[in-house]
């Protein structure tokens, strides 16, 4: 089987999940984060050598302040479950933002954990006109230049869009949707979409 060498993960469906549960839409955020840690693990034993996860966007802060607390407390509790695993950790977003967590601050600059190996992206505060330096009125270079090319992004939820996902990275990328939201995440989910990556036509244009 072919494996693609970066996913990105686009981990939606939190607050539907929450409240078909009966619970308040704040309440989805934490229940993602067992599953996030054991993609993390299924795809480290697959081979794969980079993983992006989509964390929140600066559009996602405009929510009522309690969601953006609990999906804020989310990507801080990821971020800090993942550095204790063997990983080379980045966080990426606009970290001069009063919304950006400054726990996460410390992971701006990519680092080492254990004895690394795997690549770990986390999109956090981000969105695309960030990335591009298209509110500077002087060009910027790419502020996810360190991230490479998505080779396949998965995302769960049942919406088919990429929601401003690293915009330059995915221009190759295939998509491949899932209808279960993202804290009923299962092992087959991704096994699925390997299967489905695997009988593509990859020519990247050529």
């Amino acid at each position: 089987m072919r494996i693609p060498k970066h996913i990105g993960i686009i981990p939606d469906g939190n607050r539907r999940w929450a409240l078909s549960k009966g619970y308040e839409k704040k309440d989805g955020y934490e229940s993602g984060l067992p599953v996030g840690l054991e993609l993390f693990k299924i795809c480290k034993e697959l081979g794969i050598k980079e993983i992006t996860y989509y964390g929140f966007t600066v559009d996602n802060a405009k929510r009522p302040k309690e969601q953006r607390l609990a999906f804020t407390k989310a990507c801080v509790d990821a971020v800090e479950m993942i550095s204790k695993e063997d990983a080379d950790l980045l966080v990426l977003g606009n970290d001069k933002s009063k919304v950006f967590p400054k726990e996460l601050s410390p992971y701006t600059e990519r680092r080492t954990f254990g004895n690394g190996g795997i690549k770990v992206n986390f999109l956090v505060n981000y969105s695309w006109e960030w990335d591009l330096g298209l509110s500077d009125k002087i060009p910027q270079p790419l502020k996810s230049s360190d991230v490479s090319r998505v080779d396949l992004v998965v995302r769960w939820g049942g919406r088919k869009r990429l929601s401003g996902f690293l915009p330059i990275q995915t221009v190759y990328s295939d998509f491949y949707f899932i209808d279960d939201y993202w804290p009923d995440f299962k092992k087959q989910h991704i096994l699925d979409a390997l299967e489905w990556y695997n009988h593509q036509d990859i020519t990247l244009g050529g």
